[in-house]
């Protein structure tokens, strides 16, 4: 698929434990190919909705009775879904982070390859872009941004760093962005470091941690007992916040005991964490950091 390669199609798609006449939601549509897969494993009956707030992916919609795109944010999965008088579904798949299309389409702003304005929104109305994060955050907010989503010790260094250059001249494309950091890219780890910058700035730029969570916190309500929630992440980010949830039905501390002394959690993991074949890293290296978490209603 050209504009973007499903990642653990299979895997995903089967963690959902589709019932023919079920109702289904990919919150992460995309390039439609896990849309395509859950579709044939429905019968007639069965119903697929897909979200995605990117103009792009909204052209590749499905033409199947069975299937609504919804050009949303999925942070508002109940409140879209009641539209269509949906309030109970039997799974959910998000194939979190950036697509291959958004990495591929140089003018979006969100490889470190190309020189482009700095974007990176997934939402191509959104008010704020990366150019706002680089050159209007204050010194303190920009460190943080760093260091919570980028993981970098330096974060404080760089953060200072880009607050020096840009006053001087505002910091406008990714290639400006990329020489004001030079110092603090040996060659050696350049794509690895630059990676990480750029994902923090976007995660940013896109509310993505917070989006994550607001999802999750609406699944126990959304799901049908039994419904699967079926996830699939790239950085240890996201990863720890899905893992942590599907465990506990929390993002912190711990949950609370009943009189027995027995936590009661509303889901249940299923399995163990699945990561991507040898032979499909090969064939797609964008699926070398991602793993899938899968769990249950209970």
């Amino acid at each position: 698929m050209e504009y973007h390669n499903p990642v653990l199609l299979k895997e995903s798609i089967d963690g959902l434990a589709i019932k023919p006449n079920g109702v289904y939601v990919d919150v992460t549509f995309g390039g439609g190919g896990h849309s395509k897969e859950i579709l044939n494993r429905l019968s007639e009956n069965g119903k697929l909705f897909g979200f995605d707030q990117d103009e792009d992916a909204q052209r590749n919609v499905i033409d199947d009775p069975r299937f609504t795109l919804i050009p949303q944010n999925f942070r508002h999965i109940k409140r879209y879904l009641r539209f269509y008088n949906i309030k109970k579904v039997d799974g959910v798949l998000a194939d979190l982070g950036v697509s291959s299309h958004q990495f591929d389409e140089a003018e979006r702003g969100f490889s470190t390859r190309f020189d482009a304005d700095l974007d990176m929104r997934m939402n191509q109305t959104g008010e704020l872009s990366a150019y706002e994060v680089v050159n209007l955050y204050d010194e303190e907010k920009l460190a943080n941004v760093l260091f919570q989503y980028s993981e970098l010790r330096n974060a404080k260094a760089i953060a200072k760093k880009i607050v020096s250059a840009r006053i001087e001249n505002k910091i406008k494309t990714s290639f400006e962005l990329k020489e004001v950091l030079s110092e603090f890219v040996p060659k050696a780890v350049e794509h690895k470091i630059l990676a990480q910058i750029f994902q923090g700035i976007r995660i940013e730029v896109n509310q993505e941690i917070e989006v994550l969570k607001e999802f999750l916190l609406q699944i126990p309500e959304l799901l049908n007992v039994e419904g699967r929630l079926s996830v699939i992440s790239y950085h240890s980010l996201e990863d720890r916040l899905v893992k942590r949830f599907m465990k506990t039905g929390l993002f912190e501390g711990e949950p609370e005991k009943d009189f027995f002394g027995n936590f009661t959690v509303p889901l249940k993991t299923v399995g163990k964490m699945i990561i991507p074949s040898f032979d499909e890293v090969k064939m797609n290296n964008r699926a070398r950091s991602a793993k899938l978490r899968i769990a249950t209603l209970k």
